[in-house]
């Protein structure tokens, strides 16, 4: 039989929203288990920009100056080629009234591990590496396994707002994972009044809840791969084309991570074309890399498959869906990371009072919803267009523009370029930290902190 640990709060998933949840739900004094099914946080696609919204929460964590020491690039602007060929500025970030008004670009690991630090100096955060959510647990033992007739749910619990008395509700998950006394594939049960699933685009949790998505229009998809180069290139996050190839470079120490757009499905057909055509490519946008392409190999190229998707509910009773696992952005604009951390700061804002009392309503799983939604689709929004920039390019060719009107007024009016900022920076509700979470900061900020 499985052992049973009880704890206040469940998280599924290690990555931005399920670590900035737990540290700071283990602030506020709930006993918080994180579960991250990886042994350490390094991954092929990991969203490198960190944007102000999360550079001021770093701030009220008592945390950027760690962060500062992490090697990172700041960016102050994204900015695409007007129809002249000079740079123009869609978002200037510099104009925002925040502390760090500028996105950084870090690698995710680093960030990751900085907060992980931060959560084991609090008694009540516990993360469990290489530790994977199986299944959930639902009350009278009705485990939500998938193709399991036994585990599924009422079949009206899509209908309307449950009520807090009996019926389906999650009441924790099986897990598996490393332990010293049982060997590698122990499997244990964890309860709690709160199950959060921050476990991605492919959630599990979301899946056996029976939570729907609602698929958004995204027609490409995109290579990754990196290059090994001494070459400095623009700090800059903002797509480039040239002869109809469209790339994001990101630059980081001793290399570049290269994310080619490409045509949703198309990744069989160019392969096809030979890598020499992916090496001209890189070559012909970023000259400075042409002595370095050289190097590049399909046996390194990695395929994203890109989704765009939203869940029209995040809950049931017991069961909180936050991050991609409810709205999977794409890569465009690096706004995954940031929407995942300020998902996790309001629901530990929220919800971390009753948690300490032990019971957590589908009333207040609502209110942290909503509290994100406005913010959420704002952002949707935005990267919709975006896409409607960027997809006709990596489809027939050309050059990335925005919208002759939306080009002509930016220009004429320089101040608006706050508002792209805002949105993609900041968020329409963006979320501070509450006092419970909050540090002062033990050393003064590194000189590498300088705004531009």
């Amino acid at each position: 039989m499985a052992d049973t640990e009880h704890v206040d709060c469940i998280i599924a998933g290690g990555g931005p929203a399920g670590v900035v949840a737990g540290l700071l739900l283990a602030r506020g004094g709930v006993e918080v288990v994180v579960l991250e099914k990886h042994a350490d946080f390094f991954r092929d696609f990991r969203g490198d920009t960190v944007h102000p919204s999360t550079l001021r929460l770093l701030d009220e964590l008592g945390l950027y100056h760690r962060f500062a020491r992490i090697a990172h690039r700041q960016v102050s602007n994204i900015s695409l080629m007007d129809r002249s060929g000079k740079d123009f500025v869609l978002g200037d970030l510099s104009r925002l009234k925040a502390p760090h008004p500028f996105m950084t670009i870090a690698p995710q690991w680093d960030f990751l591990n900085l907060l992980a630090e931060a959560g084991r100096n609090e008694p009540g955060f516990d993360l469990r590496m290489g530790a994977e959510m199986t299944s959930l647990i639902w009350e009278d033992e009705r485990v939500g396994e998938r193709g399991s007739p036994p585990g599924s749910p009422p079949a009206d619990r899509h209908g309307s707002l449950p009520n807090d008395g009996p019926g389906a509700r999650v009441v924790g998950v099986r897990m598996q994972g490393p332990d010293e006394t049982d060997g590698p594939e122990s499997v244990h049960e964890l309860r709690a009044p709160l199950v959060i699933a921050a476990d991605g685009r492919w959630s599990i949790a979301r899946e056996e809840a029976g939570l729907p998505v609602r698929e958004l229009h995204s027609g490409i998809d995109v290579w990754w791969f990196r290059i090994d180069t001494e070459a400095v290139l623009p700090d800059s996050v903002a797509p480039r084309s040239e002869r109809g190839n469209v790339f994001v470079a990101i630059p980081r120490d001793g290399h570049v991570q290269m994310a080619r757009l490409i045509p949703k499905g198309a990744d069989e057909r160019l392969r096809a074309e030979g890598i020499e055509a992916l090496r001209d490519a890189v070559a012909a946008t970023f000259p400075a890399l042409a002595d370095d392409v050289g190097a590049i190999d399909f046996d390194d190229v990695k395929l994203l498959d890109v989704r765009r998707n939203e869940a029209p509910r995040w809950f049931v009773p017991g069961l909180l869906c936050i991050g991609d696992a409810v709205h999977a952005m794409s890569p465009l604009g690096g706004v995954g990371v940031n929407l995942a951390v300020q998902d996790g700061v309001a629901t530990a804002r929220l919800l971390a009072e009753s948690l300490r009392a032990g019971t957590v309503s589908p009333r207040q799983l609502r209110r942290v919803q909503r509290r994100r939604l406005l913010t959420t689709k704002a952002v949707e929004l935005l990267q919709a267009g975006i896409h409607r920039m960027v997809e006709p390019v990596v489809h027939h060719g050309g050059d990335i523009h925005p919208p002759a009107a939306l080009e002509w007024l930016l220009k004429k009016f320089p101040a608006l370029t706050v508002i792209p900022a805002r949105i993609l920076g900041m968020g329409i509700t963006p979320e501070h930290a509450p006092d419970f979470a909050r540090r002062p900061e033990r050393s003064q900020p590194d000189l590498i902190d300088q705004r531009q």
